[in-house]
């Protein structure tokens, strides 16, 4: 392991999604925990979460939202497939029924993409740096597809794709959360050969899944990390003293959220409000995680440095 030279991208999900939470990501980057955050620009606070990263000069990238709150697009209409009765969207498990039950409008999420890109760069006066999808909807069956397609159209090189080594042997994740990640990963690899046909690129290993909320430790993070350079180098790799690979630890640290400054338009979520995240930020502050990056010749980079 110590031969190894790894490039960690340490991603901060959900900027923009309260005050307190980006509050929170913003000590991690100044305290070089954090090396770029995922906006969501239907945020209650992505105005000022903008104004933070412009300032502080924090890497930041489209958290493409197609799950939680209400569409940026004006277009969409009230009859739009993407929301229900209430003009929000369907929830992260209402989506992936209406996909499988083909009741999803695909030129409707193209037209939302498209307004949530134009969002980010009318609120960062740039590109993002990488697009990835809030509660991984970016992967899903028919969307992967059109998401592809406007990144391409957008000039969008990075994405995210969670597939993590080791994730069926994660025990101490609850039922719930472990049967939804493995179908995340199931989604992710099936979406692969589709971003590499569209030209789109992502680091060579990916964590984040098995080491969420109050199931981060810094010996979580070790492990995931020893495991995942362990699948991408191969033997001829370690025998030459390995090579550089680079890494993505999807993180969603911050102070608990509070109504009604937070959520997408319906309020925070449960685990938003909880001490989970700000055991996040902590866990990512803990000098003993640095110490290990050093002594695993980690270095830690935004996608922007890929």
């Amino acid at each position: 392991m110590n031969e190894s030279r790894v490039r960690l991208v340490v991603t901060g999900d959900d900027f923009g999604y309260c005050p307190l939470r980006d509050q929170g990501m913003v000590e991690a980057f100044l305290a070089g925990a954090l090396t770029g955050v995922s906006l969501l620009v239907n945020g209650a606070s992505a105005d000022t979460a903008a104004q933070l990263a412009r300032r502080h000069r924090i890497p930041a990238g489209l958290h493409a939202n197609l799950s939680e709150g209400r569409p940026v697009s004006p277009g969409l209409g009230s009859r739009t497939s993407l929301i229900g009765p209430g003009g929000f969207f369907l929830g992260k498990m209402g989506l992936r029924k209406a996909l499988a039950e083909g009741r999803v409008r695909l030129p409707e999420v193209r037209e939302e993409l498209r307004a949530q890109l134009s969002r980010f760069q009318d609120l960062l006066g740039q590109e993002p740096t990488h697009v990835d999808g809030h509660q991984h909807v970016h992967v899903l069956p028919g969307v992967r597809q059109v998401f592809g397609e406007v990144l391409r159209e957008y000039g969008v090189r990075y994405t995210r794709v969670p597939v993590e080594v080791g994730l069926r042997r994660c025990e101490w994740l609850e039922p719930q959360l472990r049967t939804f990640a493995l179908a995340v990963e199931e989604d992710a690899q099936a979406a692969k050969e589709e971003f590499e046909e569209l030209g789109l690129r992502w680091p060579d290993a990916y964590i984040g899944l098995s080491t969420m909320g109050k199931d981060m430790s810094v010996s979580r993070i070790e492990a995931a990390i020893d495991q995942a350079v362990e699948s991408v180098l191969s033997p001829e790799d370690t025998l030459q003293g390995g090579r550089a690979i680079t890494m993505e630890l999807m993180t969603h640290p911050g102070y608990p959220s509070v109504s009604p400054t937070s959520g997408c338009g319906e309020g925070p979520d449960a685990f938003s409000q909880s001490w989970e995240r700000l055991h996040e930020l902590q866990t990512l502050l803990d000098p003993a995680l640095h110490n290990s990056y050093r002594q695993r010749s980690i270095k830690l980079c935004a996608f922007k440095d890929l």
